[in-house]
């Protein structure tokens, strides 16, 4: 089921790592109001550029904060690939962890997401 809370981050929706695959709950946590994602991770090194890449993406298709925190360290026998990230609803990195434990700090402001949203109307252009 999909949560989306006041925090705040603003509207958040809450999510896992594996589910950065599918666009399509992003969105519906999106319709559900979502100004921030949440992302809690276990994301192998193995694949660390896939955690890169879909985060941004997340962010730019739902012109959304995502707040993506991933493990880092070995878990279970498999190398995590950290790299926690802080993403702004334009897709821009505005804060990256390294591949080791890391804190970051950054102010999520809520009004840039509907600024964008305002200058880049994308979202009302949607069609399935």
């Amino acid at each position: 089921s999909l949560v989306v809370l006041p925090t705040p981050l603003g509207a958040t929706g809450l999510a896992t790592c594996y589910d950065l695959r599918f666009p399509e709950m992003f969105r519906r946590l999106l319709d559900s109001g979502s100004e921030t994602f949440l992302i809690a991770s276990g994301w192998p090194a193995l694949r660390i550029e896939h955690w890169a890449v879909l985060n941004r993406a997340r962010a730019i298709e739902d012109q959304c904060w995502v707040v993506a925190c991933n493990g880092a360290g070995t878990h279970n026998g498999v190398m995590l690939g950290g790299r926690s990230v802080v993403v702004d609803p334009r897709g821009t990195v505005v804060a990256e962890a390294g591949s080791d434990e890391e804190i970051l700090f950054v102010d999520v402001d809520t009004a840039i997401v509907h600024e964008w949203r305002r200058a880049f109307p994308v979202l009302a252009d949607r069609r399935l």
